[in-house]
């Protein structure tokens, strides 16, 4: 007998008065926020030092109509990471969707690479993305299931790290996928769904110079940035689908092809 799933999870992208947790709310989390509060959820952002972006993430929310709050929070503490879960749930009632997307990329070359580095990339770019979920399952469960978007990047779902200087990065973004496919299959009987997007050439870094992102644009296949709608229609895909969970999607215009 065929197993009868919330109403929620078959009714598309209506998301009204379902709550998000994205954790970081600067660039690209920031557009998804007000992207989803547009489809009728509230939201909750975690930042750490961007404060004012949290805030206008959250004002602009609020414009839209929907409830919002800021929390901060340091995702390299994990018991910082479950507070975060614990407060959304508190001040907007419960949690239906968590999308990890909060990340450390800084050089760290491996002749110079202390286990302090080490630990705080897998901290806050894996063992985050396992605290947070592991606290917003009792609250996915309460609803009748729920959504766990992480953030991997492009380069490890090839196994490919072609870039020297980030080993921290890389590793934990692998770990991502793991925890990926291992956390679909044990919430699978909850109705807990897991899925990962590994970005590629979204937005480029606001000090990369014309040139750089020129030569970036050329060793993409689709000959462009892709910007930050590409990586909401791919959170909404995510979202909307009842019956995809473990996968890894890259959205990267095609770069792992050359």
């Amino acid at each position: 007998m065929a197993q009868t799933l919330p109403e929620w999870l078959n009714s598309g992208m209506d998301l009204s008065n379902r709550v998000v947790l994205i954790t970081g709310a600067r660039r690209i989390g920031g557009v998804l926020a007000r992207e989803l509060a547009a489809g009728g959820a509230d939201i909750a952002v975690s930042y750490r030092s961007s404060h004012v972006e949290a805030d206008d993430t959250c004002a602009a929310v609020r414009a839209i109509g929907r409830r919002a709050v800021a929390i901060s929070a340091d995702l390299a503490d994990s018991t910082q990471c479950r507070a975060l879960v614990d407060e959304t749930v508190r001040q907007l009632g419960r949690l239906d969707i968590l999308v990890n997307m909060a990340s450390h990329y800084a050089p760290a070359p491996f002749d110079t690479l202390t286990d302090a580095e080490l630990n705080h990339g897998l901290r806050v770019d894996l063992e985050a993305a396992f605290a947070c979920s592991q606290a917003a399952v009792p609250a996915m469960r309460a609803a009748g299931g729920g959504r766990v978007i992480n953030f991997s990047d492009w380069l490890p779902v090839g196994g490919r790290p072609r870039y020297k200087g980030y080993l921290p990065y890389y590793v934990a973004k692998g770990g991502v996928i793991a925890l990926t496919e291992a956390l679909a299959l044990e919430l699978a009987d909850d109705r807990i769904l897991v899925n990962a997007i590994a970005p590629g050439p979204i937005l480029a870094p606001p000090d990369l110079s014309e040139d750089e992102r020129k030569a970036v644009e050329e060793a993409t296949p689709l000959g462009r940035w892709g910007g930050a709608q590409e990586i909401v229609k791919v959170v909404r895909f995510l979202i909307d689908s009842d019956f995809v969970t473990g996968e890894v999607i890259r959205v990267d215009g095609g770069r792992h092809l050359r």
